[in-house]
């Protein structure tokens, strides 16, 4: 518990510490104060069929506040604190994971509330220091992610550099000792390394590789070309490679905390398009999993956002499964335009990756999803949104894989955010 508070510790003492002296000093201490913040409150319904449980209903609320500001009169010397919080106003028909109401459907919306940031921060040139806890996301979110679409969003405490004195270079390194959220008292300790380095060679073309080594998992080496063309219309790309290799980094005493062992690749493909507001898109995406001897692991993207992938329903939500890996072939098409707002819908095709009896069902269902999204006339800052979800079984399991059961998700959401100096 030492390392996940010790951002609030030591910022809290340097800030209390430095109020006193300065005060007798007559030094400004705090300077271009910004605040900013967010309230979302959403209801969200879930049946899943002959599950043994009762239907979800959540009405829940986010409020999120962050100020920052500079310190001590230092120039590109701040600091940010932040506080998120919950509220399920009592009303608790859902299983939160946390609330004892497991006859009810499962909702990952806890009534919490926890430090979001609280952080120093220092910038000499183009090179970016941070000391803390913040909400850090990297790329696409596949593999570091705060989790931002449930309501108690996941926070890394992290020292880390970004540094761009390089044109068209940005190099992100990172100590990652704990991180929050997500659920009521997620709370982990580790000793990782994030690193992340991307080249912008042109518009056409960006190079990404990265290497995260997460302490007692894996680690995950990849790499990402992604970039925009023109052919007739306008296309933006995705193509992407990883693999996970045993874990270099180690936290720990207990034997099934360290040498851990993993085999496991990843790769995703992506293409898409927007004509006069039409959106169209093709992705591939393959997770690989275990095979007979258990030689090989499965892909686990463990700090991913992976919301954003696989399905809003979130039936491939828990990182690591199924143990025989998932194919996920998907498209999507939509529409936006200034007034009308958003409206995508995503069709999903879920297969197995790994089978072992010939003849075999690989098939783990598939997934409609449809979401509409737009500003609230009259208010800044207010979005409202519709979403639903809905995933159909596959065939009978096969050796890695239960199949899935029947799945249906329906949400409603405002969203304000604001900005103060």
């Amino acid at each position: 518990m030492k390392k996940i508070i010790m951002s609030a510790v030591a910022l809290t003492a340097i800030m209390g510490s430095v109020n006193v002296a300065s005060a007798a000093d007559g030094i400004n201490i705090f300077s271009d104060v910004k605040v900013k913040g967010q309230i979302r409150p959403r209801a969200e319904y879930v049946d899943v069929t002959d599950n043994g449980r009762d239907k979800g209903a959540a009405l829940t609320a986010r409020t999120h506040l962050v100020v920052s500001a500079g310190l001590l009169g230092v120039e590109n010397l701040s600091a940010t604190v932040g506080i998120q919080s919950v509220n399920n106003f009592g009303y608790t028909h859902y299983d939160s994971k946390a609330n004892g109401q497991d006859q009810y459907e499962v909702i990952k919306d806890p009534n919490f509330a926890m430090l979001s940031e609280a952080s120093l921060n220092y910038k000499t040139g183009k090179t970016a220091l941070h000391a803390g806890r913040s909400q850090l996301n990297l790329d696409n979110q596949r593999f570091i992610g705060t989790v931002g679409w449930r309501q108690l969003e996941r926070s890394y405490d992290t020292v880390s550099a970004t540094d761009n004195s390089i044109e068209n270079l940005k190099i992100f390194a990172a100590y990652l000792y704990g991180t929050q959220g997500v659920g009521a008292g997620d709370t982990a300790e580790t000793n990782s390394v994030l690193l992340n380095v991307k080249y912008k060679v042109a518009d056409a073309l960006t190079v990404t590789a990265y290497d995260y080594m997460l302490s007692s998992l894996s680690d995950t080496l990849g790499l990402s070309l992604t970039g925009k063309f023109d052919a007739g219309a306008k296309f933006t790309y995705r193509a992407e490679y990883a693999l996970q290799k045993d874990a270099t980094m180690e936290y720990g005493s207990a034997s099934t905390q360290k040498n851990v062992k993993a085999d496991a690749t990843y790769y995703n493909l992506d293409l898409a398009t927007n004509i006069s507001g039409v959106i169209a898109g093709l992705n591939y995406e393959v997770l690989s999993g275990k095979n007979a001897d258990n030689t090989k692991t499965t892909f686990n993207p463990k700090n991913g956002t992976n919301h954003k992938f696989n399905g809003w329903a979130d039936v491939f939500y828990v990182a690591g499964k199924p143990d025989g890996g998932l194919k996920d072939a998907n498209i999507r098409l939509g529409y936006k335009a200034k007034g009308f707002g958003k409206v995508l819908a995503v069709y999903h095709n879920y297969t197995a990756d790994t089978t072992i009896t010939t003849g075999a069902s690989n098939n783990l269902g598939s997934e409609i999803d449809v979401v509409y999204v737009n500003k609230i006339p009259g208010v800044n800052g207010l979005k409202g949104l519709l979403k639903f979800a809905s995933f159909s079984k596959g065939d009978v399991a096969n050796e890695f894989d239960a199949s899935k059961k029947d799945k249906q998700v329906v949400w409603a959401q405002l969203d304000y955010k604001f900005t103060t100096k």
